[in-house]
């Protein structure tokens, strides 16, 4: 298996490019200073829902997210502090690194980028983790649904910032019937789930996250934390099989079939039919997206 510290930049090119992501953007400052009061175990709830009541369109979009089945609650959610009453902080954590995810990378559709497409597959991808997290009794399954949120974060990146190259690849894709990771390497020697693990590197996020990020197309070689990578392919398999949040550049997505052992599912026939049901559930969750 390969260990993250066996990781290197094998050529200029590579390194060139990975000098150039220093222009990426931090971390956004509400989500930095929501995420650090999280992790204050002397933060109390009204310290929280202080905070993100000063963002008046992440309240909005919070609740919106708190009152949709994905959390299935009896009653409806009407404040921030309620929220974290009823959901928890690490429920809340979780709703506000996606939503600031998605304003940190906003940018226009073209003729290969579909935005939409692009962030329903990432929060399906994080609702099928956290779900099958819940599942298997993954104890963290806030950090799955964070994991699956960011999978894909490397593709985002090179879409606004390396966009002469995203081009590049999405012709090689289309003109030479490659696969996506193969034009990746070809045209810019560095794939997207390296891209999204230096990004996550550059913002401090913990390193179970970076790793599950870097090894989610082939999750059995992640020697330091095998499980959630696995959680996280499955999840990313799971929105493809079954059309919930399909994205284009996981059409040739095969599942790494150690996952049936690391996993403890039993069978390739078993985790068919474990895939299958998620469907009602997953696509009651694609209908209350808030975006």
């Amino acid at each position: 298996m390969l260990k993250m510290n066996d990781i290197e930049i094998k050529n200029d090119r590579r390194r060139n490019y990975l000098l150039s992501i220093r222009n990426l953007p931090s971390i956004p400052t509400i989500t930095k200073n929501v995420l650090d009061l999280l992790d204050d175990p002397m933060t109390s709830t009204s310290d929280i829902s202080s905070l993100i009541n000063k963002d008046q369109a992440l309240v909005a979009r919070v609740l919106t997210v708190a009152n949709s089945p994905l959390y299935g609650l009896p009653r409806k959610v009407p404040s921030i502090e309620f929220a974290i009453l009823i959901l928890g902080y690490n429920q809340v954590r979780q709703i506000v690194l996606a939503l600031s995810m998605f304003d940190t990378f906003k940018n226009d559709d073209s003729e290969y980028w579909n935005r939409r497409e692009f962030w329903e597959h990432s929060f399906m991808t994080a609702m099928a983790a956290k779900a099958i997290a819940d599942d298997l009794g993954y104890a963290k399954t806030s950090e799955a649904f964070t994991a699956g949120l960011l999978h894909d974060l490397g593709i985002v990146v090179t879409q606004k910032y390396f966009n002469k190259d995203f081009i590049k690849i999405c012709d090689s894709v289309t003109q030479k019937d490659v696969s996506f990771q193969f034009a990746e390497q070809h045209v810019m020697g560095l794939t997207h789930q390296e891209i999204g693990k230096i990004l996550c590197d550059r913002w401090h996020l913990p390193q179970n996250l970076g790793q599950a990020i870097f090894f989610h197309h082939n999750p059995s070689k992640n020697e330091d934390n095998v499980l959630l990578s696995a959680i996280v392919h499955l999840a990313d398999y799971t929105t493809n099989t079954l059309g919930c949040g399909a994205f284009r550049w996981d059409e040739q997505l095969e599942l790494d079939e150690d996952i049936i052992e690391i996993l403890g599912l039993g069978s390739r026939e078993y985790i068919d039919n474990f895939i299958k049901s998620y469907k009602e559930h997953l696509e009651e969750q694609l209908e209350s997206l808030p975006f």
